[in-house]
């Protein structure tokens, strides 16, 4: 008989997830939870009005923003090219990527918005197509680099 942890071992196999643990919580899961946080935020900037209809109540933008402050610093953090790095480094390094790009996103995001012709479905598209393509950039930029560090063995 399958236990419950062979269970979820075999749903998340079958969604194409990685098996629930801290590590994949901290590394894995915690960035696209900042992925999704930074499309919102693109969405957010480009078009405040929607997202003012979902969220009457409230101003979610520092979320999103913290959201994706958190998930881009993990992603940062357990990159190749800064595993020889004491602890320390590897967080200043990976805070200061991680802040760096979310606010030069939300800079580029506001002068688009600013360009761009008032048209509700038009500045969402433009917001989301600009942050995937901002996030492939900065991804294939990091594979980069990791593919030019050379680590040391544990």
């Amino acid at each position: 008989m399958a236990s419950a942890a062979d269970a979820r071992v075999s749903l998340c196999g079958k969604l194409g997830l990685k098996p629930i643990n801290v590590n994949n919580i901290m590394f894995y899961y915690a960035p696209i939870q900042g992925v999704i946080s930074y499309t919102a935020l693109s969405v957010n900037v480009m078009n405040p009005s929607l997202i003012l209809r979902l969220f009457p109540r409230r101003d979610i933008t520092n979320v999103l923003l913290a959201h994706a402050f958190v998930g881009s610093s993990l992603y940062l953090y357990n990159r190749p090219h800064l595993m020889n790095l004491s602890k320390q480094e590897r967080i200043l390094y990976s805070v200061f990527g991680s802040v760096t790009f979310s606010l030069g996103s939300v800079l580029i995001w506001a002068i688009l918005r600013s360009v761009v012709p008032q048209n509700v479905a038009l500045c969402t598209v433009c917001g989301v197509g600009s942050g995937l393509a901002l996030l492939k950039i900065g991804r294939n930029y990091v594979e980069h680099i990791d593919s030019l560090a050379v680590t040391k063995k544990h």
